[in-house]
């Protein structure tokens, strides 16, 4: 009952605040009108008392507590209209969530219950929807309304801290107040009701390291000066509690862990201020001889320490660098030698690599410490003068030629011999012996270059008192060349070159090899061969760098002539003695496009141009056919021609032989032409001019034929016409006969044609044989019968007195003279 009064009373406070009100609006009129002075009076009643009125429908929200643990169910409302007369004639439906399971109401009443308990942090409210229903016809007297029914929160739920446990992290010796981290807690509960879900902060544990503030739960540092050194973690309890932190509010706790992070606030320091050391004297240099160590207490990059030797006596045979651990390793920087020196001293330095300027007035953040070292004695093996030996001999050495000598001594005071000797390993160490005294290498057999090029052995020294002790040192024996193999081409070159290529074009870039390898590497010269055996077609370009170029020196070059080139190469090298070789180059002569793109290298493509078809073909030889029948037919009508003229040629003056086709009616028809009118009886006599087997030219450029009795102007002409004959590059060649004749009777010049006959007598003719020269002596005593020396005789006679003959004959081919 008392349950039921305090919802009224806070539905009722709600509606005096305006913060409820009908969903739909209540009809006019009477229920209208009644339902505005139930709320008027219920104002002015206030709180008071409380008075039923008439309402026209439902209200908008419900309340129902949470957690109802009653044992009977939770009344939450009513539902009325001011058509119920309570004459039951009303019915009171309900719809929505949770209706039958949750919410139950009496249709009659309008009463709703809870019969579950609910929790309001599952579901804060349930939207449902009622109506009134006239019960005899079934019919809705009031409209579908719909209301909420919200679950009144209790204080259930503690408050949780979601992220915990938490780590933070704050420097060492920070001032009061610094900040650390937040914490927040979160409470289930509505926070818009009540304290439920009002929480506040506070610390369990941690006091007095560090405070929390109530409201944000910011962890702040509250003590000054905290030292990691001293104590580096903190576990610090913080509370939640809701309820603005009074009695009966649930609380809910937390762990925070605190890290103290580290400063450079201490300086590094030596656990003591002397370290003792030893090292043999056999150690090798950068081995380590010992180490030390300064502590820090400080961790990280604070903690870093790093060693120098402070300059002094002994400091400079050391060396100290830092490892991962902080330690400083003291490393040999010479050879020790005990003999020379027993003891070092030299002093060490350690200091912080960072430094935080907010400690530096605590001091210097440095110490340091005096290293001893005690050098101890040891019978060393013997020790060579060099790390490595190098050597060098030449391949065709003799047998026992001396290479090159090791050398190595015993550095112990005692100071014991030494004796050498070659470790076998390999056979190819079998080529070299060495004294074991003098330590003196020698060849001992045939050494190949091409085969072997290096050869590294290791000779041993041994000490002759302790045998034991032995020391190898690495020789290398570099097996000089020898200029034996002369340089060949590099590989066999394919090359060719294009019908339209021009003069200065390379075709083709060679190299060269050489089986022998000279020291400062290969080097090659390229040449074409002696001039005698130049090449009109091509010729080689050196470019300098071991390689050449093939160069055309000409253009025109044509498949249809010559296909193939075969070209020489010279190729010289640079060892002593000088060798060279002579390479072939084969040089194809190929069908190329404007670009250079080759397009066929066989002599067939010349005449089946590609991409013809076979009636192309047919067709082109058809014209061929064709024209060589109208050469033919051209030639034989020129024929025809020709038979019917008189001479070759009328106006050309050096045709070589004039002929005459005239037949006349005999010894009284003096109509013909009559050939006897070219003769010149007088130059019959005169006239003793023969062929001479030399260049026309050679002989007196003055000797003409001799002149007639009366004719200056011609023998004038005809000396013009000589000289003319002689000068003319554009006369006949050597062997063609330059013939002037003077036709005419009575001419002064008389006749100077060849081809008159003087009516000799055959043993004139023959006579003529031996004038020809000493060629013709031999045939001239076959015609005449004499013997060939009176022909010698005759011949030199004659040229005495024919000295100034006018006939002229040019004849320089042997087989045409014979």
């Amino acid at each position: 009952m008392l349950t039921r009064n305090c919802s009224l009373l806070f539905l009722c406070f709600l509606l005096d605040k305006g913060l409820l009100s009908p969903l739909h609006s209540p009809p006019q009129g009477r229920l209208g009108k009644e339902h505005h002075r139930g709320i008027m009076g219920l104002r002015r009643n206030g709180g008071a008392g409380f008075q039923r009125v008439k309402r026209g429908w439902v209200w908008n929200q419900f309340f129902v507590l949470e957690e109802y643990m009653g044992s009977d169910p939770q009344y939450v409302g009513k539902l009325h209209t001011d058509l119920d007369k309570g004459d039951s004639i009303v019915k009171y439906t309900l719809s929505g969530e949770g209706v039958g399971s949750i919410f139950t109401i009496d249709q009659t009443t309008g009463d709703i219950h809870a019969v579950q308990s609910l929790d309001r942090e599952m579901k804060p409210f349930y939207t449902l929807r009622a109506q009134a229903v006239d019960l005899r016809s079934g019919r809705p007297l009031e409209p579908e309304s719909e209301f909420i029914i919200k679950v009144q929160d209790i204080n259930d739920n503690e408050p949780r801290f979601l992220d915990g446990p938490y780590a933070a992290s704050v420097p060492e010796m920070s001032p009061v107040g610094t900040y650390v981290m937040q914490v927040t807690a979160t409470d289930a509960d509505d926070p818009t009701y009540g304290n439920s879900a009002r929480i506040v902060y506070s610390i369990l544990h941690g006091q007095p390291y560090f405070s929390v503030d109530p409201r944000t739960g910011v962890i702040r540092t509250a003590l000054p000066n905290m030292d990691r050194e001293v104590k580096e973690i903190y576990q610090v309890l913080i509370q939640a509690k809701d309820m603005g932190g009074q009695l009966g509010g649930l609380a809910g706790t937390t762990t925070v862990n605190i890290t103290l992070s580290d400063l450079n606030d201490n300086p590094p320091r030596f656990s003591k201020s002397i370290f003792h050391l030893r090292v043999p004297e056999s150690s090798p240099v950068g081995s380590a001889v010992g180490r030390i160590k300064a502590h820090d207490l400080d961790t990280g990059k604070n903690a870093e320490v790093e060693y120098y030797i402070v300059p002094g006596d002994g400091g400079h045979m050391f060396d100290i660098v830092t490892n991962e651990h902080q330690e400083g390793i003291v490393l040999l920087k010479k050879r020790l030698d005990y003999e020379t020196k027993k003891s070092y001293a030299f002093k060490v330095e350690a200091s912080n690599v960072h430094l935080d300027p907010r400690f530096l007035h605590l001091g210097p953040f440095k110490d340091t410490a005096t290293v001893k070292i005690n050098v101890l004695d040891v019978d060393e093996p013997p020790v060579f003068n060099r790390p490595s030996y190098s050597m060098e001999v030449y391949e065709d050495a003799s047998f026992g030629t001396v290479i090159g000598s090791v050398t190595a001594q015993d550095l112990d005071v005692s100071g014991s011999d030494v004796r050498y000797s070659i470790e076998w390993k390999r056979d190819q160490d079998s080529y070299f012996d060495i004294d074991p005294v003098t330590g003196t290498i020698s060849t001992i057999d045939v050494l190949d270059r091409e085969r072997i090029a290096k050869h590294n052995i290791s000779v041993v020294a041994t000490k002759v008192g302790n045998p034991a002790l032995s020391r190898k040192v690495p020789v290398t024996i570099n097996v000089l060349d020898v200029n034996e193999f002369p340089p060949e081409l590099a590989m066999n070159y394919e090359s060719f070159v294009c019908e339209n290529s021009k003069p200065g074009q390379v075709i083709q870039t060679i190299t060269a090899r050489d089986s022998d390898s000279p020291p400062m590497g290969p080097r090659f010269f390229f040449r074409s061969p002696p001039q005698d055996f130049k090449d009109k077609n091509f010729t080689i370009r050196d470019y300098g760098n071991n390689t050449a170029g093939v160069v055309t020196r000409r253009s025109g070059f044509r498949r249809r002539a010559q296909d193939l080139y075969l070209l020489p190469v010279v190729i010289e090298d640079i060892g002593h003695p000088v060798l060279s070789s002579t390479g072939t180059l084969t040089v194809r002569v190929c069908a190329c496009d404007r670009g250079g793109l080759l397009l066929s290298c066989s002599a067939e493509a010349v005449f089946l141009p590609v991409g013809l078809s076979r009636g192309a073909l047919i067709a082109i030889l058809v014209c061929i056919v064709i024209l060589l029948v109208m050469v033919v037919l051209y030639v034989g009508l020129r024929r025809q021609k020709d038979k019917g003229t008189l001479m070759t040629s009328k106006e050309d003056i050096r045709d070589n032989v004039i002929h005459y086709d005239d037949e006349g009616g005999g010894e009284e028809d003096t109509n013909a032409f009559d050939i006897g009118t070219l003769r010149n009886p007088k130059a019959v006599v005169q006239e003793k001019g023969f062929c001479q087997d030399v260049r026309p030219g050679s002989g007196p450029r003055g000797a003409t034929a001799a002149p007639s009795q009366d004719g200056p102007d011609v023998r004038d002409f005809i000396q013009r016409r000589l000289q003319e004959s002689h000068l003319d590059s554009s006369a006949p060649p050597y062997d063609s006969l330059v013939t002037f004749a003077y036709e005419g009777d009575g001419s002064v010049a008389e006749s100077l044609s060849s081809i008159e006959s003087r009516g000799a007598e055959a043993e004139e003719d023959y006579r003529r044989l031996c004038e020809w020269g000493p060629r013709f002596q031999t045939l001239a005593g076959i015609f005449s019968g004499k013997d060939p020396q009176s022909c010698e005789a005759e011949r030199v006679a004659a040229a005495e007195t024919n000295d100034g003959s006018a006939e002229l004959t040019r004849d320089t081919t042997e087989e045409e003279q014979t």
